[in-house]
């Protein structure tokens, strides 16, 4: 199996091996007064999760609630972050949206709108908070961006990003 992926690099062009492959993808939200699912990520095989997260390139619409990120197998669901959600309503050009807590944690919001600094829970752990996915070998396995909004319809579009390292020879990531 090919992978179509690539390391990030250094200053000096050279790639950063350690930190894993980085896959993105850019979903425009669409939702229509409705909770919508939007698949990013197709997963085959075990990966490690070292990095999730989202800019947003458009400004995403006023109303852009109960915002997180789960995996779907089609048939069944783990949330990889709390499933109440946070609340993106009309979040900023440059805006980040980031996994950096157990799946029990909201994803966080970086907004835009002004200067932040956000860090992990101790210094002992990494910002990102990484995991293991396991894809389903008999049906497709997406990491899904999930959110609810009032608009009709809503708008903005999200660059999604994922850094992971493959754990099984089967391993992959495919942007949708």
């Amino acid at each position: 199996m090919q992978v179509k992926e690539a390391f990030s690099r250094d200053a000096n062009n050279v790639p950063i091996t350690t930190d894993g492959l980085v896959t993105s993808d850019i979903q425009t939200l669409t939702g229509n007064n409705t909770t919508v699912h939007v698949p990013i990520f197709t997963v085959a095989g075990s990966i490690e999760v070292r990095g999730l997260w989202g800019v947003v390139t458009t400004v995403l619409g006023a109303n852009n609630t109960a915002a997180y990120w789960r995996f779907n197998d089609q048939t069944n669901q783990s949330n990889i972050t709390l499933n109440t959600g946070t609340t993106l309503s009309a979040a900023a050009v440059g805006s980040l949206i980031v996994k950096n807590g157990l799946a029990a944690a909201a994803l966080t919001l970086l907004s835009a709108s002004q200067e932040r600094v956000s860090e992990p829970t101790t210094l002992e752990t990494p910002y990102f908070s990484p995991f293991v996915l396991t894809a389903l070998p008999t049906a497709t396995s997406n990491i899904e961006f999930t959110y609810s909004t009032t608009d009709t319809p809503t708008s903005g579009v999200i660059q999604f990003f994922l850094r992971w390292l493959p754990l099984t020879n089967n391993a992959n990531v495919t942007a949708l």
